[in-house]
């Protein structure tokens, strides 16, 4: 059975009713939609029909928009690749996808209308992966002899792969997480209600291309008629260039990480400063929200401007639940009705599941999220498939390892996990990845990684057992740093590695992550 319903045939009808407007502003150079769109059909032909899965070499320019909504159109499979990525990582992404073809985004030839991004190499030579260059980005006039239709490029059913992202694994390799097309048609027609877009609204471009909240940037905006803004200033690392950016580009959308958002509302509590008044709704997540920066963000006048908590999983595809936690749309802006107070202080609320959302609370009080935004599985991985996907009478259901309290007004607090996992920048880490990943070094005798609260995230800290005592041991926390920095993404580095005589272990012989942490941690990293 094929499905009648699919995100290309939504960003053909915003095509169709917005040729003109711009669809994606890079740098204050703007792409209309018709342009958008002539490129991604351009990008299609020349991948073919059905393609499989695609890596791109993602990077922060309408390139990789182009890239991912053409081989959405050509019926594959897009798989993203950071190119700062370790070669030993990227190699590692790509066969773990099945990745048969790789697209190095490259700079358009076309100045006239706005420039891509370089990235780096491309890992050419790759056995059984071939290279497809993206076409040139077309002219206006060129653009404007392309009819907009409502038609893919491909017959596609609900259950064909849309793409494949990667969560962390306890083994140390990542674990491909396929995404059905289904899933996200779904997903990206409910945030475009979530978030109230209109063809007015200018969505900045934050997240990073390998991570899935950017396809809440992306998706919902171009199936709007909104613009998706791309700025380097937004990357600055400056509080005060980002700031007057968004006024600058007259951005109406920000989608940050908790952590991020914490930092910023510490700047505008101390500079005395507030949002550019051209921003109507920032959204929040990927870890818990500081009930601490709420008060502070309700202080600062932000009334008019809705403040949207946000939660979901990989496998379940971006937010699931949500809610208002000040704005103009907030339950009155009442703290009681956000909060909840627990052993560890006020817990702020995750909300309500989304109306495609299905839960279930175990006895355990584990949140398992069912209904048609659930992923296909962990490619190649049915064991781990059979693990988290599970069925529940006739449905079948996600275990999200979170635990979760249902307060009376039918909103979620998160309280914890039910396994180690960790969430580090927003991203999910595997504790035990990482530790797979420190004991592949020769000098490496034991190793223990946990997580560590500092200010307003987690950082990851390591304990590292000497294997060989002939070692000249002064440097191994160094070694190990620059042996991982080869080898896996920043964000599974720890920011502390400290040598140490022997682990603590439970009574069991299993090694204690937290006693061994508790035992160290004032030691001099």
């Amino acid at each position: 059975m094929f499905f009648p319903y699919d995100l290309m045939k939504d960003f053909a009808g915003a095509v169709s009713r917005h040729p003109d407007r711009p669809a994606i502003a890079h740098n204050g150079r703007t792409l209309t939609y018709a342009q958008l769109h002539a490129w991604t059909r351009a990008t299609g032909r020349r991948l073919g029909p059905r393609p499989g899965v695609v890596g791109v070499m993602a990077s922060r320019s309408p390139a990789t928009v182009a890239a991912l909504l053409g081989i959405l159109a050509a019926g594959g499979t897009y798989v993203p690749i950071d190119p700062a990525f370790p070669s030993p990582r990227r190699r590692a992404l790509m066969s773990a996808s099945g990745c048969t073809t790789l697209i190095p985004t490259t700079k358009p030839t076309n100045n006239s209308t706005g420039p891509g991004d370089p990235t780096g190499p491309a890992d050419p030579g790759e056995p059984g992966v071939r290279l497809v260059d993206l076409p040139d980005l077309p002219a206006r006039a060129e653009a404007g002899l392309v009819a907009p239709t409502p038609e893919t490029d491909a017959v596609v059913a609900g259950d064909d792969p849309a793409y494949i992202l990667f969560t962390s694994g306890s083994t140390g390799a990542p674990k491909p997480v396929v995404t059905p097309r289904r899933a996200i048609a779904v997903v990206t027609g409910a945030l475009r209600e979530l978030f109230g877009l209109t063809p007015e609204d200018r969505v900045l471009q934050f997240a990073s291309l390998n991570w899935d909240t950017c396809f809440e940037e992306i998706l919902p905006t171009l199936t709007t008629g909104a613009t998706l803004v791309f700025h380097d200033h937004a990357h600055s690392g400056s509080f005060h260039r980002t700031l007057r950016m968004i006024a600058a580009e007259r951005i109406t959308v920000l989608d940050l990480p908790s952590a991020f958002w914490h930092e910023l509302v510490r700047h505008l509590v101390d500079e005395g400063a507030t949002l550019p008044a051209c921003v109507r709704l920032v959204v929040i997540g990927g870890e818990a929200v500081s009930a601490a920066r709420l008060a502070d963000w309700r202080a600062l006048g932000t009334a008019g401007i809705r403040l949207v908590n946000t939660y979901g999983c990989t496998e379940t595809t971006l937010i699931t639940h949500a809610i208002d936690l000040h704005g103009p749309l907030a339950a009155g802006g009442r703290v009681p009705t956000e909060l909840a107070v627990g052993g560890a202080g006020e817990r702020v609320s995750i909300g309500r599941p989304l109306p495609h959302v299905r839960q279930h609370l175990s006895e355990s009080g584990e949140l398992l999220v069912g209904g048609p935004s659930l992923a296909l599985g962990y490619r190649s991985l049915p064991e781990a498939t059979a693990e988290r996907f599970v069925e529940l009478g006739a449905e079948r259901y996600f275990r999200t390892g979170d635990r979760v309290g249902l307060a009376a007004d039918g909103t979620l607090t998160h309280e914890g996990r039910l396994d180690h996992e960790l969430k580090i920048r927003g991203i999910r880490v595997d504790p035990g990845e990482v530790e797979a990943q420190i004991a592949g070094h020769p000098r490496v005798g034991a190793v223990a990684v946990t997580g560590v609260t500092v200010a307003d995230h987690t950082t990851l800290a390591a304990y590292i057992v000497p294997g060989a005592p002939a070692y000249d041991h002064t440097t191994l926390a160094a070694d190990v740093r620059d042996y991982l920095r080869d080898r896996v993404p920043c964000h599974l580095v720890p920011s502390r590695i400290t040598v140490v005589p022997e682990l603590v272990y439970t009574a069991s012989g299993k090694v204690d992550r937290a006693g061994s942490h508790r035992r160290y941690a004032s030691a001099t990293v």
